[in-house]
């Protein structure tokens, strides 16, 4: 049985160099300049190379960068809503165009690829803001992102990687998109929904990724970023061990839990067609969006980024092209009569909907109490409970405390996806 879906552009990309072309280019590239990626540039390097980015081979040039900022689109016309670059700092460009050549290097120094440069340019970075962002408010964690932490340069070229950045916890759940396809290939799995999330995974989650199993005849592929997010969302290591929790608590076979190092750029309905390509490339058929998917949450002045169904109109436009088959749900609540989760349009009049805030949650979390059975799994309550023993309990539950982005971000609930 094979996956119905095929890789974005029609072939799956794989940047990984030879072991005898590798050990050559390391050997070599110990004597061009080089520069220590970002942790955002890892994550982007993993997934160019592994082909998580098909069709893309490499860091995108200026004509590609232009076209997807503009259009959504490459240069080509193949969908394409969010811009991989390489940022660097006006030396390091220079000193590469002079050697035609620099080493990526990751962490303690390790040479992971190297880029044979054939373009340099400078980058209009609030141009850039407001085409992906759909605004230069620093309130956006994205749009702050690139105003503040980007460098001068975008560079590109011939990608060659020569090993992918190693991750010391819970490899068994690594997996590539070649991997990944096989696994499914092996189980016998032919329609996957796939699910993103950034938080971990309560009842509400889990009701949202049943339900779409059953409405599509389809497994379950629970697929959560552990690259970067938004800031003050809780560490990766608490919300896995979550996840790992709660996977037993599915029925037999349907499901399947695999990390995705990606850096989020919290651009909403573009990001969400963005993880929807990159699920494809993974092997998946269908893909869950959810209100507000990978929206930044609110600006200074109170104002929403981006309206709630944004994200799922986006990819209804686009889902002929796609390749992959948009799941859309509104948001689910829980209706106490009924002791259920109800799309939020379909609860009844005067019916009694049940929540529990930020504050309250926290408090709970660091009294050790008990976690509402509808709101949270009790295993994913005992993962939450000892990550955050020893939080000082908040003085009071006045209205007027401000949340910080843990708080918000612990409990942002029922939103269903990051």
């Amino acid at each position: 049985m094979t996956i119905s879906a095929p890789p974005h552009g029609g072939r799956l990309v794989d940047l990984l160099t030879p072991p005898a072309r590798a050990a050559e280019l390391r050997q070599r590239a110990s004597r061009w300049p080089s520069w220590q990626l970002t942790q955002r540039q890892l994550c982007d390097l993993e997934l160019l190379a592994c082909g998580a980015f098909s069709p893309l081979e490499s860091f995108l040039g200026r004509h590609d960068y232009l076209s997807v900022c503009e259009s959504m689109r490459l240069a080509d016309g193949t969908l394409w809503p969010v811009p991989v670059t390489l940022d660097v700092p006006d030396e390091v460009a220079a000193a590469a165009g002079s050697a035609g050549m620099l080493a990526l290097r990751g962490r303690g120094r390790t040479i992971l690829a190297v880029l044979r440069l054939t373009e340099s340019w400078v980058p209009d970075l609030h141009a850039e803001a407001v085409a992906v962002f759909g605004s230069a408010d620093p309130s956006h964690p994205g749009v702050a992102y690139l105003l503040r932490h980007t460098h001068q340069r975008y560079i590109t070229g011939v990608l060659e990687a020569l090993q992918l950045p190693e991750h010391r916890d819970f490899r068994p759940l690594r997996h590539t998109p070649a991997q990944l396809r096989a696994e499914f290939t092996r189980r016998g799995w032919s329609r996957v929904v796939a699910f993103q999330t950034r938080n971990p995974m309560h009842r509400a989650h889990q009701e949202l990724t049943l339900r779409a199993a059953a409405e599509h005849d389809a497994n379950l592929l629970i697929h959560p970023v552990v690259g970067m997010t938004k800031p003050g969302d809780i560490e990766p290591g608490t919300r896995v061990r979550c996840y790992q929790a709660i996977m037993p608590t599915y029925p037999d076979g349907l499901v399947m839990l695999s990390l995705l190092p990606l850096a989020m750029r919290m651009a909403g309905p573009r990001e969400a067609l963005w993880h929807a390509i990159i699920r494809g490339n993974y092997g998946a058929t269908h893909f869950i969006v959810g209100r507000d998917h990978a929206g930044p949450g609110t600006a200074a002045d109170g104002r929403h980024f981006y309206s709630p169904y944004d994200a799922q109109e986006l990819l209804r436009r686009h889902a002929l092209e796609l390749g992959v088959r948009p799941v859309q749900f509104r948001q689910l609540v829980y209706v106490e009569e009924a002791n259920a989760y109800m799309p939020e349009d379909e609860v009844p009049r005067g019916a009694q909907v049940r929540s529990i805030s930020g504050t309250q949650l926290r408090r709970w979390l660091a009294e050790g109490r008990e976690l509402p059975g509808w709101f949270s799994a009790p295993e994913v309550a005992a993962e939450l409970r000892r990550a955050y023993r020893g939080w000082p309990a908040p003085a009071g539950e006045r209205g007027s405390r401000t949340l910080g982005p843990a708080d918000n971000q612990l409990c942002r609930g029922l939103d269903h996806t990051g």
